[in-house]
């Protein structure tokens, strides 16, 4: 018989910390809690693989599911002398999701559950509360008929908020046991209302009703986007945890809290957390209600921490946080309630974190001799490290405080104020920096939050919801920003008197949590020292080179900066953009002879090769890889008719003789047509300027500085040997003359960019005459796919969210197509030439998911941007390791 539930807790643990791909991570780590010795309320884990088996089977759970959740169900009822749906000592558990790796807030939870009309009495004796009992119906009723019954939440919130304004009082702990019955009485009407039937009164139904909403809600739309985000695979499925209730709103001796071992957005070794008094843990993470701080440090006037309202649950706290941080040896992130000064432990999980926390924990936990070198390194999400290279606010800029909240997620942005999450993305899709604003954010806003370059809410504390998430985002946040009042039905934000309509500037500082009018001035960051040493100690493990793609001075000053190790990609055409050097280009294009072609080469050439100089001069002693010309002459025509005139008066010749030339230059698909070493081909001395313009820039640097540069000049866009051979052979007659001409001669290096899959399939032919190739997986992507990258986007997204590609391609290499040529190539290529060097050049070369798959296939380097160098770094560090590019943890 297939075991489909796991017990925890009561003294039997039938599950370990290292058993979340079956159990979840929250059933993995109750169960691990519980077997260390920790306060946690006895329960049960139905697997993941119940999650597969429902999905697949229409709905439809195995079997012997039943019989087995109900042996766990009645130790449960043992181990705390309750019974299920008993109307004297009703048992009440809560229904909890766990996924493999945390997914704050996007999953469904029911509190109180098996509280009915009769039961809830028997809890009102057992409590000697009436208040307490009737206040967790009304909770359980709520979460039920929103989670599962699917009754809007707000229309419950409406008869709460009507409740208070008949007995004039603000908040809900105001409401008396009266009330809450009377509450508990509208709710029922109202789902009776909504659904057509009356609110389940049978403990069991209703059990299995929210064990089928959570399963349920791993396909829900929210949950959906943030597997997309965070590239966490569907199949995985969710856990569902059953686990006796413990009460944290019974009064005033009751508490529950969230906390961390170490700040989550500084990463100081302090204990960081909030709890609320007679609550339970979705008021804390609500943002409902303000919470009070754990300790006194972090207390402010007028504040009561944990610490001194409950001392003794305070030191237990204190004891756990010690634990579980050298148990895991990682930050956690724990839920807590106190019943009656009496801890529980309800949760633990590696907490998220900003990437500065994330760099700050690793490596002080490896100075203090908790993890060693290699786990700092990979304890490190590489893309987060794009956190720490964004703009801070210039401390010298002026500015106009609006209003100020919590410094709930570091780094600042600035954009335009919107009111909801898809507007926040609908906007962002065409390029605008938006503010999100939002009372509090809810799982719902997820889309929203991602796509704006910050998040402000008005209430909600460190461990909301829009905290957490955008902490995991590494977007800026300030939360709990009370000074500040949201009117969604006017779009308008007020504060300090003033008006901030949607549409405005705002600026945020998530590092101090305060909120500027307008756009404020930023500065570049400052990198840390424990930046530099967690590169360090990734450049000791890492086995691939990290290369730039760069072909201006400054990119090449900054990838120098973020420690790239040469040039892997300087694209020579973006050169001939400048403004100064677009008209000799143009002359050269529309020229239909060799002479008036050549004539304008000899303008280009003396700035072609200062270009070149400067380069080599910044990269000293670093080999950079040069690509001749590529794109479609095409993309430097003119356009306008005052264009077209200034390049008729430079060639001595009217206006319709131009028009006619660039008629005769058009092309049908020029990205597919004459371009790449077809223009050398074609156009030969385009290629013989470029090449001499790089071997005299090199001679000139190595006279200048005793030391030569060693340029890897790159074919593109080579399909037969052929090509390479006659461009080659083009190459190596320039560098002949100039070093015959200067008395002078360098190192280079002459190879091929692998872009087309005949190149691929060809690769052991083309070797034969390249001493490098360099995967050039944009136009690979392209040509593998039939794909254009400029226009696949309208369809791409809904590729991926309907699961017929994982990703997009153009962000992470498609393994199974794309990467199947580079293997083909890189296997093929070794085979005729042993020592080719191989490198990857494409967008590609920044992403951690690709760069694993490059050290899988055993390339020498990888070139990316110039701020995307630390993530390569990194990340080419874990693969060697052997850590997977797609982390989810």
């Amino acid at each position: 018989m297939t075991k489909w539930v796991y017990r925890f807790g009561a003294g039997l643990n039938e599950g370990r910390a290292d058993m979340r791909n079956l159990l979840g991570g929250k059933g993995a780590n109750l169960a691990e809690m519980a077997s260390i010795g920790l306060p946690v309320p006895p329960g049960f884990t139905i697997s993941t693989d119940v999650c597969t088996a429902f999905y697949e089977n229409n709905h439809r759970y195995p079997e012997d599911l039943k019989s087995q959740v109900d042996e766990a169900l009645a130790a449960v009822e043992a181990a705390v002398g309750l019974k299920f749906g008993d109307a004297a000592k009703p048992l009440l558990v809560s229904v909890r999701s766990g996924a493999r790796v945390s997914m704050p807030g996007m999953m469904d939870t029911v509190l109180n559950l098996g509280l009915t009309d009769h039961t809830v009495e028997g809890l009102v004796a057992a409590s000697q509360d009436a208040r307490f009992a009737w206040d967790s119906y009304r909770r359980f009723i709520q979460m039920y008929g929103s989670v599962v019954l699917g009754v809007d939440h707000h229309r419950f919130e409406e008869i709460i908020e009507h409740a208070k304004l008949e007995a004039g009082v603000v908040e809900d702990t105001a409401l008396k046991a009266d009330h809450w019955r009377q509450v508990v009485g509208s709710y029922k009407d109202l789902v009776h209302q909504e659904t057509g039937k009356p609110f389940p009164q049978d403990p069991h139904e209703q059990l299995w009703g929210a064990i089928g909403a959570v399963f349920g809600s791993w396909m829900n739309p929210r949950a959906i986007t943030y597997r997309r985000l965070h590239d966490i695979p569907a199949e995985w499925g969710t856990a569902v945890n059953v686990q006796a209730m413990v009460f944290g709103n019974m009064g005033d001796d009751c508490a529950t809290g969230v906390c961390f071992t170490r700040n989550p957005s500084t990463g100081e070794n302090a204990f960081y957390g909030e709890y609320l008094v007679n609550a339970q843990g979705e008021d804390v993470v609500a943002g409902i209600r303000t919470p009070q701080p754990l300790s006194a440090a972090a207390a402010k006037a007028g504040e009561t921490p944990l610490e001194l309202a409950m001392p003794k649950a305070y030191a237990e706290l204190l004891t756990v946080r010690e634990t579980l941080e050298k148990h895991y040896k990682d930050m956690q992130d724990i839920e807590f309630t106190v019943q009656q000064h009496k801890l529980y432990m309800l949760q633990t999980r590696n907490g998220k974190r900003t990437a500065a926390a994330s760099l700050r924990m690793a490596v002080e936990m490896a100075r203090d001799g908790l993890i060693d070198q290699s786990e700092a390194v990979k304890r490190v999400n590489p893309s987060s490290l794009d956190q720490l290279l964004h703009p801070m606010l210039d401390p010298k800029a002026p500015r106009t405080l609006l209003a100020k909240g919590l410094p709930a997620s570091p780094g600042a942005a600035a954009g335009i104020v919107v009111f909801s999450a898809d507007e926040a993305e609908s906007r962002a899709s065409k390029g605008e920096a938006v503010i999100l604003v939002r009372v509090e954010t809810s799982p719902e806003d997820i889309h929203g939050m991602h796509a704006a370059r910050g998040i402000l809410t008005t209430r909600g504390g460190m461990t909301s919801h829009a905290a957490v998430v955008a902490r995991g985002m590494g977007r800026p946040c300030v939360s709990g920003a009370g000074g500040i009042s949201v009117d969604y039905n006017n779009q308008v934000l007020v504060a300090g008197g003033r008006e901030i309509r949607a549409g405005e500037t705002i600026t945020l500082d998530g590092g101090t949590g305060e909120v500027y009018l307008g756009s404020v001035a930023m500065t570049e960051p400052t990198l840390s020292g424990d930046f530099g040493t967690l590169m360090e100690w990734a450049d000791q493990c890492r086995r691939m080179k990290v290369r730039a793609n760069a072909e201006t001075p400054l990119d090449a000053e900054t990838a120098r900066k973020f420690g790239a190790e040469g040039i892997g990609l300087c694209r020579t055409e973006h050169m001939f953009f400048d403004p100064e050097r677009i008209l000799a280009v143009r002359q050269m294009i529309i020229s239909n002879t060799e002479s008036g072609r050549r004539a304008a080469l000899d303008r280009l050439l003396p700035v072609q090769r200062e270009d070149f100089r400067k380069i080599f001069t910044i990269m000293a002693g670093l080999p950079v890889t040069i690509r001749l010309l590529d794109p479609p002459l095409h993309e430097f025509l003119p356009h306008g008719d005052a264009e077209l005139q200034e390049v008729a008066d430079s060639l001595g010749t009217d206006i319709d003789t131009i028009r006619r030339r660039a008629v005769e230059l058009a092309e049908a698909n020029p990205m597919l047509g004459h371009r790449g070493c077809r223009l050398g081909i074609t156009y030969p001395e385009i290629y013989e300027m470029q090449a001499r313009a790089i071997f005299e820039g090199a001679i000139a640097v190595a006279k200048e500085t005793g030391s030569a540069p060693h340029p890897e000049i790159m074919i593109p866009l080579v399909g037969m040997k052929k090509e390479l051979e006659i461009t080659r052979a083009q190459v190596q007659k320039v560098a002949t003359q100039v070093f015959s001409e200067t008395g002078m001669s360098i190192e280079y290096s002459i190879g091929t960019m692998i872009e087309l899959p005949r190149a691929a399939l060809q690769a052991d032919k083309i070797a034969e005459c390249a001493d490098f190739f360099s995967f050039g997986t944009n136009d690979l992507t392209q040509t593998v796919f039939g794909l254009s990258r400029d226009d696949a986007g309208k369809f791409l997204p809904h590729y991926v969210e309907a699961g017929i590609l994982p990703k997009d391609p153009f962000v992470s290499i498609d393994i199974e197509g794309v990467g199947e040529m580079v293997r083909i190539a890189s296997t093929k290529g070794r085979a005729a030439k042993p020592h080719l060097k191989l490198g990857i050049c494409g967008e590609h070369g920044g992403d951690p998911a690709s760069i694993a798959f490059c050290e899988q296939v055993g390339l020498d380097y990888v070139s990316c941007s110039p701020f995307r160098v630390p993530v390569a770094r990194l990340a080419a560090a874990q693969a060697a390791l052997g850590v997977a590019g797609d982390r989810t943890a």
